[in-house]
């Protein structure tokens, strides 16, 4: 596609690649004129802008110059690090070779001219430069003259060597692209000498033996150091000669399309498969050296194109100057040919050329109908859209890598060998290894010990408390020793009540020591001791003290008298209420214990209703086993002597929920402190589900290491309530499920398969928010360093590596969010049967063109037929993968997407097929395979070869 162009009589030179932004020099032609006959001179520099939709390009400098051009060049010598500067260096029609500064001509700066040389006697037709040594120059002319100069002292230019005899002009010279001391030189009489600089003599000529070569260019080949090719402007032979020094006898190759003599080629180098020619024809073609295919074909206008070249920086662009006056740059990476063609008369000025002065009117030429046609692409994708390297990240942590081999630059381009390597990926080595202690304690069952060590390795009090009180879920007498956790320990009460009361006995005895003193003089404390009885069981109320008592108090009408009354008739009821109302009760608790149960319990309750002191309500509930209130009521500061209290009272059917009404009142409060201690609420519970939901709420659990925290504890967990039930516990919690599923997940990436098989939901239904089957990691877990040595994958079949839409799960925003992306496919018996519970999702597949159906009516019959016929189990196995891989066939019959070529022959493989006549089917294909680009025919030809040859083989 033409991209830019000015109207230049001129001969180009593109910026070096380093060069940006990217210019092209024009140098006025020599040995043309235009319509006004106008014979000055000038060198020009144009920037390309490409953004710019308009053809015209942007005039940056311009030099008046004394002479016109055969040739010029632009070296990267004397250029900056900012990737401006340069050297242009022009041939003269009088044999002067200057030296420019591209800078000074476009800042219009006066010492645009750093170097200049009359050394030559003619025309200076052959100019090239070094591409290891951009220093050096080497120029060609008349006489033979050829000579080398250094751009650092222009003034003594050197010779390769003795002047070949008979003198003739130099058309063309050219630097090797591999050894940086070759130079070969050909002759417009089509013979062509290679020169070894460092012997300073010619070491091999090159001729053609037809004697109607007339050489117009010579090119070496950007890869193969002994290769090259000349073109031929002879109308008689309108040929390319590629010739291998290595057999200079005779032409390796002769491209053979143009019908008149070429004038100009252009070997890209950025792709050894693109070598640009024009012709006296009106044709500019891209050629395929390695083929001799012709793979592009410019759109010009009719008429001759002198020059082109390939742009150094943009490999896609390419540059022609055409005899008309034209500076043309085109694309060939294809797009629109709309306003391609313009009108004849804008090749010549409005002005009269021969001296009136008079506007001439506009030439009425008929005009073509624009169209605005698509131009195609190149036929074969060019190497620099090729990806030189790829990486694909597969299931189970495999990354599968290839990288295109670059030949050595004397060998041949001939097909190598390409790998495609498989390695193990592993990114999180400490979440692995912990992964691994928690599987090996799972299997070995050595719970106490892994507990033991996450205490001695816990990094906060916090952590600890919570693997001090997952160790007791794997001990017995669990509930005592929660309580000592928690600061409550029996035994330690015990001998604080002890001293307790002992003390209070020895203050009460001491004072008794004192009375006795007093009355019977001095008696020593340990004396007192000594004599004071141990027992009381002697001790004895008088009878005769009792009664008297008792007939007071009977005759009495005060309380005393009426709770003496209501014992005597057996109220116990009324004597207890009596007890009450006159605060007295301790003996209301006595009589209500003879009262019977039922009394009792009227009776706490009556009393603890009128108690109002901070200990009164645990004493209520200790008495009357209602825990609830205290759970639901009690100080959050308070938390663990409530957890105590039941872990001490609370009824075993009711622990668990009790423990969880608890732990959730410390979770609302929402902050992190609260919700550690709910989680060991949780824990004594043995509530895994809600251990998860409070530790994830809180807890980073995104990244592996925190993921691997979650499951640590959840696994324990599970294995001490499991110790107690002596059955399974089975996942419920959708959040767990999940959980454990992305663990599941960085697991298989980090190629631990049968270890995350362990952790997958045995049901579906739990997982949430998976829509496709694949696991889902942050990209933050994958990088690309390979843990083991790559190995050559062996077979198509071990890729796992598929394109797949998966519908990820926000849990921030309850959304689906659909992805197209590569991702891993799971051959995990239970993502298979998550796959078959989810709704199946329609496609929509287009009919088979009908004249083309017969192409996979054939096929298929023919499988079919060699199916029935086979007996052994791998001729089976084969044309079962047969059947399957035919439909990337009959795909692309849909989508219409296969060349006229390749059409034609599976049309012929199927007619032979149907005759049976498999020996002319195969080589047809061998035809179509030869003939087609490999990449659009791979998927199906070659298990097309296979079906056929096993037919032939069972004769069916």
């Amino acid at each position: 596609m033409r991209l830019k162009e000015i109207q230049r009589t001129a001969h180009q030179a593109w910026s070096p690649a380093g060069h940006h932004p990217i210019c092209l020099a024009l140098g006025t032609s020599a040995q043309q004129l235009d319509a006004s006959f106008n014979t000055t001179a000038a060198l020009e520099i144009f920037e390309t802008d490409f953004s710019d939709p308009c053809l015209d390009m942007q005039l940056k400098g311009s030099l008046p110059t004394a002479n016109r051009l055969h040739s010029i060049v632009w070296v990267n010598f004397g250029m900056g690090e900012d990737g401006i500067g340069g050297r242009l260096i022009g041939g003269s029609e009088n044999g002067t070779l200057t030296v420019y500064n591209p800078e000074e001509i476009m800042s219009s700066g006066a010492d645009a001219v750093v170097g200049q040389s009359d050394k030559h006697t003619g025309p200076v037709r052959a100019l090239d430069f070094n591409p290891f040594q951009s220093n050096l120059l080497a120029s060609g002319a008349n006489d033979s003259e050829i000579y080398i100069w250094d751009l650092n002292n222009f003034n003594s230019p050197m010779t390769p060597g003795a002047k070949t005899q008979p003198a003739e002009d130099v058309s063309v010279v050219s630097w090797n692209r591999q050894v940086q001391h070759i130079l070969a030189s050909a002759n417009p009489s089509g013979k062509a000498v290679v020169w070894d600089l460092r012997k300073n003599e010619p070491i091999i000529k090159i001729s053609d033996h037809s004697n109607r070569m007339h050489c117009s260019g010579m090119l070496w080949h950007p890869d193969v150091a002994t290769q090259l090719v000349l073109a031929s402007e002879d109308d008689r032979l309108p040929v390319i000669q590629m010739w291998d020094l290595r057999f200079a006898t005779s032409p390796l190759k002769v491209f053979e399309n143009h019908t008149r003599g070429i004038l100009s080629i252009s070997w890209s180098q950025a792709d050894s498969e693109l070598l640009l020619s024009s012709a006296k024809d009106n044709r500019i073609l891209c050629w395929n050296p390695n083929t001799g295919e012709v793979i592009y074909e410019l759109p010009t206008t009719n008429q001759w194109c002198f020059d082109v070249q390939w742009c150094p920086r943009n490999p896609a662009l390419l540059s022609t100057a055409s005899f008309d006056g034209r500076i043309t740059v085109y694309s060939v990476m294809g797009g629109s040919l709309k306003a391609q063609q313009q009108s004849i008369s804008s090749s010549f000025d409005t002005m009269d050329p021969f001296g009136t002065g008079q506007v001439l009117p506009p030439l009425q030429v008929p005009q073509p109908t624009m169209q605005d046609t698509i131009v195609p692409p190149l036929k074969k994708p060019p190497k620099w859209v090729r990806r030189p390297v790829g990486a694909s990240f597969a299931f189970g942590g495999k990354l599968i890598t290839f990288e295109n081999t670059k030949l050595p630059p004397a060998q041949s381009p001939q097909p190598v060998p390409r790998q495609v390597f498989m390695s193990q990926v592993t990114t999180e080595t400490e979440f692995l290894q912990r992964s691994r202690e928690l599987q090996a304690t799972l299997q070995a069952g050595s719970f106490n010990n892994y507990c033991q060590a996450k205490i001695q390795n816990a990094k906060s009090d916090a952590e600890q408390d919570i693997w001090k009180f997952l160790l007791v879920n794997f001990e017995d007498e669990a509930r005592i020793k929660f309580l000592r956790l928690l600061g409550f320990s029996k035994d330690e009460l015990e001998k604080k009540v002890f001293y307790s009361l002992l003390c209070f006995q020895r203050s009460d005895d001491s004072a008794a020591v004192g009375d006795a003193a007093r009355t019977s003089g001095s008696v020593s404390p340990a004396d007192f001791f000594s004599r004071t009885p141990k027992e009381n069981s002697n001790f004895q109320i008088p009878v005769s003290c009792g009664i008297k008592i008792l007939f007071i108090t009977y005759i009495s009408s005060d309380t005393d008298g009426l709770i003496s009354q209501a014992l005597l008739v057996g109220n116990f009821e009324g004597a207890v209420d009596l007890c009450l109302n006159d605060g007295r009760y301790a003996e209301a608790i006595l009589l209500s214990i003879s009262g019977g149960e039922e009394l009792l319990k009227k009776t706490q309750q009556k009393y603890l209703s009128k108690q109002k002191n901070s200990i009164s309500m645990l004493i209520s509930s200790v008495v009357t086993q209602n825990w609830r209130d205290i759970v639901q009521s009690c100080e959050l500061d308070n938390w663990k002597e409530a957890l105590a209290a039941l872990l001490t009272y609370a009824h075993p059917e009711d622990f668990a929920r009790l423990c969880d009404t608890l732990g959730g009142r410390l979770e609302c409060e929402g902050t992190e402190k609260r919700c550690l201690q709910a989680c060991l609420c949780y824990i004594c519970s043995g509530n895994v589900e809600k251990l998860v939901e409070c530790w994830a709420l809180h807890r980073d659990c995104s990244s592996p290491l925190g993921l691997e925290d979650l499951v640590e504890k959840v696994m324990m967990l599970r294995k001490s309530i499991e110790r107690l039930r002596n059955s399974e516990v089975a996942v419920q919690s959708p959040v767990l499920a999940e959980k454990l599923t992305c663990y599941a997940g960085i697991l298989a990436a980090e190629g631990s398969l049968s270890t995350a098989m362990t952790y997958l939901p045995e049901n579906s239904d739990q997982v949430r928010g998976i829509k496709s089957t694949s696991f889902q990691t942050p990209n933050s877990y994958l990088t690309t360093t390979p843990r083991s040595p790559p190995e050559p994958l062996r077979s198509p079949a071990s890729r796992l590596v598929c394109d797949k839409e998966c519908y990820l799960f926000e849990p921030a925003t309850a959304t689906h969010t659909k992805q197209t992306h590569h991702c891993p496919c799971l051959l995990s018996p239970c993502f298979a049967q998550l796959l078959q519970q989810l709704p199946a999702e329609r496609v929509e597949q287009k009919e088979i063109p009908a004249e083309h159906m017969v192409l996979k009516s054939t096929f298929d019959s023919l499988v079919q037929r060699c199916q029935l016929a086979a007996g052994d189990p791998q001729t089976k196995r084969k044309l079962d993968d047969a059947a399957k891989r035919l439909g990337f066939l009959y795909d692309k019959l849909r989508e219409q997407s296969l060349s006229h070529n390749i059409l034609n022959g599976l049309h012929e493989i199927s007619r032979c097929v149907a005759s049976q006549n498999y020996q002319r089917g195969l080589e047809v294909h061998t035809q179509v395979v030869t003939s087609s680009n490999f990449s659009e025919i791979s998927a199906f030809m070659p298990i097309l070869k296979v079906v056929m040859t096993i037919a032939n083989k069972l004769g069916v």
